[in-house]
């Protein structure tokens, strides 16, 4: 849940820059938190504009030699942190003016393609997907969790219909040999009663375990926390997303923090708190057909903002128990 995806032409595409710049609106200088950094492409676009200044994050390792390379650019505007995003909190910003904080949850073409992370279905070998700062594998997923508790992964993170028929396959076989990558696809492939002749028959369940490894849901949950608390009245918080599940987090939270709870006429008038968020649009940020037509996998991006109303810190939300059936299927993780 890095960086951008990008085309087979293994070019860096950063999705939507067009628009989340026009967004964001560097131009007018201030701080900005690229907390998905990859291969730079936000950033240096940031950075190309004056007064401004860029502190980046990524959890994968393999990001700090672009980091690297842009800090001798901007020696005194740019800052890397090897860290999740989830972690915002710990960087000390109280005398940072915030104008952005943009994440983006797609996978660049350089960590699909990387067979030591092991995120393709085309891939052979081990099973990895670990994108870093990770206590557990893909492998020890597959080889020791529950046949339950790998159904629930497959169902609920990759929406596999399947999922039941997998997951007891991927037991009888691990009982007679280590599951890698080409074993696992060919359980898929030998478990799917309806071929779906669009996408890859592994797909869904490789999205469901990169989604636990990394435990996606609940560090995109604590990310939008606490971006939200470190921006500046008037900042804009943007997330483009690439799957259903994501987009509901992120629609979910934008919608319940930008208005007021409907009451009921009956009940007594009552001051409502004051919201925290304005929602300039309620409807997404998608690329456009020429963007498409040169990137095929940004066809599923969506971008979401707003934009911050008031510079309070601490503000209530029900985002966690929302999905809090998500989370505990993350924490089957725990164990491994």
């Amino acid at each position: 849940m890095d960086a951008t995806i990008v085309s087979k032409m293994q070019k860096h595409y950063p999705v939507l820059l067009k628009e989340i710049i026009s967004v964001i609106s560097p131009q007018h200088g201030g701080t900005f938190i690229d907390c998905t950094f990859g291969q730079g492409g936000y950033s240096k676009k940031i950075l190309d504009f004056e007064n401004t200044n860029v502190i980046a994050l990524d959890r994968d390792k393999g990001s700090e030699k672009i980091a690297n390379q842009l800090k001798q650019n901007f020696k005194d505007r740019f800052i890397f942190k090897n860290i999740k995003f989830s972690q915002l909190s710990n960087l000390k910003l109280k005398n940072e003016n915030i104008r952005g904080i943009i994440f983006d949850l797609g996978y660049s073409y350089t960590q699909i393609k990387d067979p030591q992370k092991g995120l393709s279905f085309d891939a052979s070998g081990r099973l990895n997907m670990q994108l870093g700062l990770n206590s557990f594998s893909a492998e020890d997923a597959i080889n020791k969790l529950a046949e339950k508790e790998l159904e629930k992964i497959f169902k609920f993170f990759g929406d596999e219909k399947e999922a039941k028929y997998i997951a007891r396959n991927i037991i009888k076989e691990r009982s007679k040999n280590i599951i890698d990558t080409k074993v696992l696809v060919k359980i898929i492939d030998k478990s799917k009663k309806r071929k779906n002749f669009k996408i890859h028959n592994a797909t869904k369940v490789f999205q469901a375990l990169r989604i636990f490894v990394n435990k996606e849901i609940s560090e995109l949950i604590f990310g939008l926390i606490n971006a939200a608390k470190i921006l500046k009245k008037g900042g804009v918080l943007g997330v483009v997303t690439f799957h259903s599940l994501e987009d509901k987090i992120v629609k979910y939270f934008f919608k319940s923090l930008s208005e007021n709870k409907s009451i009921s006429r009956y009940s007594p008038i009552v001051k409502q708190a004051e919201t925290l968020f304005n929602l300039i649009q309620k409807k997404p940020i998608t690329p456009s057909d020429k963007e498409v037509s040169e990137n095929p996998p940004s066809r599923s991006a969506k971008f979401r903002y707003v934009i911050k109303k008031t510079d309070f810190y601490n503000f209530d939300t029900d985002i966690e128990e929302q999905f809090r059936n998500y989370m505990e299927i993350e924490n089957y993780g725990d164990k491994l």
